[in-house]
């Protein structure tokens, strides 16, 4: 099993979080979500300006093998998603936790509490 970076947060539905300088929060998916679906074709990612709940369905990420929901981790607005990546869904593969998908800005009074620490993810994992 690849690492799993200590700076970011995780979901059970393998989705990393990373909080960023000026408070909002960015979104991708983990090594293992990426090493499940094998070469990922194309992702379908929420526009900016949406508003989210947490682990509501917002994308597709679809690959040779399968077609998956992408989730949100967070409730919120997505402020900016990463038309690179749609661009180029399989950078994704050789870069997961380096190529981002989108970004979200919390919603007044959420938390990040409900996401895993690498450890907790880790264990997920075993």
């Amino acid at each position: 099993m690849s690492d799993i970076p200590k700076d970011l947060k995780y979901t059970e539905e393998h989705e990393w979080v990373r909080k960023e300088a000026d408070g909002t929060f960015t979104v991708g998916i983990t090594d293992h979500a990426q090493k499940t679906l094998g070469d990922i074709v194309f992702l379908e990612l929420p526009k900016a300006g949406k508003k989210v709940q947490a682990g509501e369905a917002v994308g597709i990420v679809e690959s040779v093998k399968a077609a998956s929901d992408l989730y949100t981790p967070l409730t919120g607005e997505v402020v900016e998603n990463n038309q690179e990546a749609e661009e180029n869904p399989e950078d994704v593969n050789g870069d997961p936790y380096g190529v981002w998908l989108f970004r979200i800005k919390l919603a007044k009074g959420e938390t990040t509490d409900n996401l895993l620490d690498a450890a907790g993810y880790k264990k997920i994992l075993d």
